[in-house]
């Protein structure tokens, strides 16, 4: 099952759908689209960058257009997929933007556990979506988007309550936030904490004061962006060590290559020689592309 809403004269999209969807994702590759994928009542296998991961039943995965994505199996699924044109118009609102916490507030994509109470709560959102879906007239596009906005509100609340924002104040919150749009947007360039302190008009003090109940520090959060993107670059794309060290903004390939074996205890050569050599490829024109287009954007 696969249902879609276009709105022809702002290029939106949004999807709801089952497994159906994903297992068009048969091999990896960028996702493209903000989704959500919702294990109902069965684990769903998929595989977040490289990494194989079991998303159990009443578990939500949140991923970001930029992830590199494969589904392995399961059944009974609910997928939503929507790009920028659908609800990103809601940037101005922070916190249940795509630019929120759910989307930047981890460096990882977060996956969130659903109670059964909230399980039974976005169940019935999910049939109004489904109801909406077939309802066409001149509102739809602005109750789907009601609807994704209480949607994205409802499990924003629950990765505040699970995950190490509890005990956070909103103001931290925010700079947390804040700081992961930054470092998603210059890591290609900018390594230092000092960079994106002056960008957001603090002493690198004070944000690593911020950062002390995150239980990662901002220079990790800087390193652990590189790296993702060096893992995507190396499992992805034939471009050669030295090519991708230029890319992620160093001068001197050799410093990439110290930081990827301390974080994962291999040279990124090894990595890659390690890595499955079934994984689908992308021609490196299409990741150029895709950079340029996260540079403009």
């Amino acid at each position: 099952m696969i249902k879609q809403f276009n709105e022809f004269s702002t290029n939106a999209i949004f999807k709801i759908a089952n497994e159906e969807l994903l297992q068009t994702y048969s091999l990896s590759e960028q996702i493209g689209l903000f989704t959500f994928i919702w294990a109902t009542d069965t684990p769903t296998e998929i595989e977040i960058d490289g990494v194989a991961t079991t998303l159990k039943k009443n578990s939500i995965a949140v991923l970001t257009p930029t992830i590199f994505f494969r589904f392995i199996g399961g059944q009974n699924a609910i997928v939503y997929q929507f790009n920028r044109e659908f609800y990103c118009i809601k940037d101005h609102d922070e916190e249940v933007s795509c630019m929120g916490i759910l989307f930047y507030g981890n460096a990882t994509s977060p996956i969130i556990e659903l109670s059964k109470e909230e399980h039974h709560k976005l169940q019935l959102l999910h049939q109004v979506f489904l109801d909406e879906l077939d309802t066409v007239d001149n509102i739809q596009a602005e109750m789907l988007r009601i609807l994704m906005a209480r949607f994205i509100i409802t499990t924003t609340r629950l990765i505040k309550q699970q995950s190490n924002f509890k005990h956070m104040f909103d103001g931290q919150l925010n700079m947390i936030r804040e700081f992961n749009v930054l470092v998603n947007s210059h890591f290609r360039k900018e390594h230092s904490v000092s960079f994106y302190a002056k960008k957001l008009f603090k002493s690198p003090k004070t944000l690593s004061n911020t950062f002390a109940k995150y239980k990662k520090s901002p220079l990790q959060i800087i390193h652990d962006r590189i790296i993702l993107e060096a893992k995507r670059l190396l499992i992805y794309s034939d471009k050669p060590t030295k090519e991708i060290a230029y890319e992620i903004g160093f001068d001197d390939p050799s410093h990439l290559s110290r930081m990827f074996k301390k974080r994962t205890s291999l040279s990124p050569s090894e990595f890659r020689k390690n890595f499955n050599k079934d994984k689908k490829r992308i021609p490196n024109e299409q990741i150029d592309t895709f950079v340029d287009y996260l540079e403009k954007n």
